[in-house]
Order: structure tokens, then sequence, then C-alpha cells
């Protein structure tokens, strides 16, 4: 799947995807090398949390599966210690697969409900 095609799946999601402060957007976006999440507040226009696998004090490396649940596991983390326990699930595009998925698997074992 190239880039373009990416970019128009990831409009028609937005379209229909929006983060309050009660229930920000998760999104993800993932390079060669590493994943990234963050949560969004679209009202206000603020990233609320986020965490990579390119942070500091990161243990594994990169961007695979592994690193990829843990980047779930710490976005659930900080979450919740900023008090947010529901999420909406944005996929940025990709398909809802391997490292995509191992993000939300991630939060939801760190008990972000989607």
């Amino acid at each position: 799947m190239d880039s373009a095609s990416r970019q128009r799946k990831h409009f028609k999601i937005r379209k229909k995807i929006f983060g309050t402060a009660q229930k920000p957007r998760l999104s993800v976006f993932r390079s060669a090398k590493n994943v990234y999440a963050q949560l969004i507040d679209d009202e206000a226009g603020v990233t609320l949390v986020s965490a990579s696998s390119k942070e500091k004090g990161f243990e594994l490396k990169g961007g695979n599966k592994a690193a990829a649940l843990e980047v779930g596991r710490l976005i659930g983390k900080r979450a919740l210690e900023k008090g947010i326990k529901k999420v909406v699930f944005d996929r940025s595009g990709y398909v809802y697969h391997g490292r995509v998925a191992c993000v939300a698997q991630g939060a939801r074992e760190s008990e972000l409900e989607f």
C-alpha cells in the first residue's frame, strides 16, 4: 500500500472519528523503524499523552510487534495517570493488523477502554 492510498483512508477515517478531552483519540503512526502513539483532544487541538519506541529508556528496539505492544502499554499507563480511561482508536489508515493491533492490545492490557 502506498502513501497516497493510506492518506486517503486516513482522511476517510478522520471524518468519522473525533476525540474530546474526556474521550481522546488514540492515534497510531508506524514507520519502518519505530512505532508512535498519542492521545489527542481534537476540540482543543492538543496532544494529551504520547509514547514511542524511540524514547530514552525504552528497552526494546525499533518497530517490531514486541515494541508496539510495549508502546501500547506505556500509553495506557500514562493515560491512566492523567485520569483518562476511555479512548477512540484511530488506526491512521493502516490495516488493523501486526504492529497497529499490538498497540491496541497493549493499551487494552493497561485497562484503556475503546
